[in-house]
C-alpha cells in the first residue's frame, strides 16, 4: 500500500512495490490523485487495488482509471447507519452493465451475512477477519446433528454388546 497522497510520490511508491514480485497489487487510496496514479499505474501493466470505497460512483471511477480491483468498505459504512451491502450491489450492477474487467473486493467485513450477500450479489472476492471465517463452519442444525449422530452410535453400540 502507498503511504503518499500525492501523485508523483504515490507512483514512485507503487512502482518499487511493483518491483518487489509480478504477483503485487498495490493498493491506491480513492482521491483524485491516487485515480491519476491508477491511471499512470494501469498503463504501464502494474496491477492496483483502490482502497476505502465508500460509494458506487467512487467504484466506478476507480474501474474508468484502469484499477484491477476496488475494494468497498461494507462494515464500516454500516457502522454509520448506512447499508454497506447496497454500494456492492451497485457496483456488481453498474460494472456489468459496461463491461467492466474491475473485481470487486468486498472489505471491511463484519459477520458471515456479509459473505453471503456479497456471493448472492457477484462479489469476485471477499476479504474476511479470521473470527468471521470461523463463524462460517457454524451452524446450531449442524451441532444439533452431531449431538444426534452421536447418540445413535451409542445406542447402536450398546445394542449390539448386548
Amino acid at each position: 500500500e502507498v503511504t503518499a497522497t500525492d501523485f508523483e510520490n504515490m507512483v514512485s511508491q507503487a512502482r518499487e512495490l511493483a518491483s518487489l514480485s509480478e504477483y503485487v497489487v498495490v493498493k491506491i487510496p480513492m482521491t483524485k490523485d491516487g485515480m491519476r496514479a491508477v491511471k499512470t499505474l494501469s498503463g504501464e501493466g502494474i496491477r492496483t487495488n483502490v482502497t476505502l470505497i465508500f460509494n458506487s460512483l467512487q467504484a466506478t471511477l476507480a474501474a474508468k482509471a484502469g484499477a484491477t480491483y476496488v475494494s468497498p468498505f461494507v462494515g464500516r459504512l454500516d457502522d454509520i447507519a448506512s447499508k454497506g451491502m447496497g454500494i456492492v450491489e451497485e457496483i456488481v450492477d453498474i460494472f456489468a452493465n459496461y463491461g467492466y474487467c474491475t473485481e470487486i473486493i468486498v472489505a471491511s467485513v463484519r459477520h458471515p451475512m456479509h459473505v453471503l450477500e456479497a456471493a448472492l450479489m457477484g462479489a469476485d472476492i471477499v476479504t474476511i477477519p479470521f473470527d468471521v471465517l470461523l463463524r462460517l463452519f457454524n451452524h446450531p442444525l449442524t451441532d444439533i446433528g452431531i449431538e444426534r449422530f452421536t447418540k445413535d452410535w451409542k445406542r447402536y453400540e450398546k445394542q449390539q454388546g448386548q
